[in-house]
């Protein structure tokens, strides 16, 4: 499939129209060469072979922040493991689909295992019996590897780990996404569409300067299509783990996520607080809910995890409805 840019003009006539690249307002385009030459118009086959694969998925859900820094991967992995540790019958992977920054393997405690590939593909990492994780962390020689990879060796790498993976019957599929809106947005967006997106669960922190970034995130779902779940505002404050007092390290100056929800009309999940121990649970891999059950973040977890389930639910209800 051709390299198409996002940039295109306001009136494009689309690709598949007669008119592509011929219109007047196709003047200027970067895409106009490609499109009226017919390329822009082809199918990508990798898109039917990620639908075919993730035919056993019901609910695909991309993690989200405009921002980086936000605790992304930190949020990734505790709703995999709280939607694991939910119902033990309940079948959760996580794909980290952030090409130059794997975290997820030393996250959720893996860090320096090895993917093994059988006849069906390659079988993900399990971390529990029913919670599993790909990721390009697990293809380098080393964890400090550097990956430099141009836009359509990552789109190949993605497309690679959604269609190439034996994922079996999964109830949940979690993907861990870098900042911005570029490359691996765009590529993991165009390959799920067809399987079904449920919905994306967007990430920031309580101050201004993560919010501006946050709401091109959220435009972003809006032009490609992406039904948003629910905003979850991170380090909203500083739990001491000593005397367990609260304080404010990132001032929500105009309202933080629960204004931003509001103003968007987003439901707003809930605020998980910064605490430091959830900080070394993560660098050390170990699974923050059963080694502080009593922190202030489980506590806020848990109704957030039920609601996210609910709205799955509701989603897949509606989409039955709909055939």
């Amino acid at each position: 499939m051709a390299d198409v840019k996002t940039e295109v003009p306001e009136h494009c006539p689309g690709t598949q129209s007669e008119d592509a690249g011929k219109a007047s307002a196709c003047a200027g385009c970067p895409n106009q060469t490609i499109c009226s030459s017919g390329e822009a118009n082809k199918i990508d086959p990798g898109i039917e072979l990620v639908k075919e694969r993730l035919l056993s998925v019901k609910h695909k859900i991309l993690i989200l922040s405009g921002k980086g820094g936000v605790g992304k991967s930190t949020i990734t992995s505790l709703v995999s493991r709280a939607l694991a540790a939910d119902d033990l019958e309940r079948n959760v992977a996580v794909l980290d689909i952030d090409i130059c920054g794997p975290s997820q393997p030393r996250v959720l405690g893996v860090l320096g295992e090895q993917v093994h590939q059988s006849a069906s593909g390659w079988s993900p990492v399990y971390i529990e019996d029913n919670l599993s994780l790909m990721s390009i962390g697990f293809l380098l020689g080393s964890a400090s590897d550097a990956v430099i990879w141009r836009g359509p060796k990552k789109n190949g790498m993605i497309r690679q780990f959604l269609s190439d993976v034996d994922w079996g019957s999964l109830d949940y599929l979690i993907l861990d996404t870098p900042p911005g809106t570029s490359d691996e947005h765009l590529s993991a967006t165009s390959y799920l569409k067809a399987a079904g997106i449920t919905g994306a669960l967007v990430v920031t922190t309580p101050q201004e300067v993560a919010l501006l970034d946050v709401r091109k995130e959220i435009d972003f779902c809006n032009k490609v299509k992406i039904p948003i779940i629910g905003i979850i505002e991170n380090m909203s404050a500083f739990i001491c783990p000593k005397c367990k007092n609260s304080a404010e390290i990132f001032p929500a100056s105009t309202g933080g996520g629960r204004q931003l929800a509001k103003d968007l009309n987003i439901e707003f999940l809930g605020s998980i607080p910064l605490d430091p121990l959830l900080a070394r649970c993560c660098d050390e891999g170990k699974n923050f809910m059963t080694e502080m059950p009593d922190s202030p973040v489980v506590a806020v977890l848990s109704p957030m995890i039920q609601r996210i389930i609910q709205k799955c639910e509701k989603t897949e209800v509606s989409s039955a409805v709909d055939d």
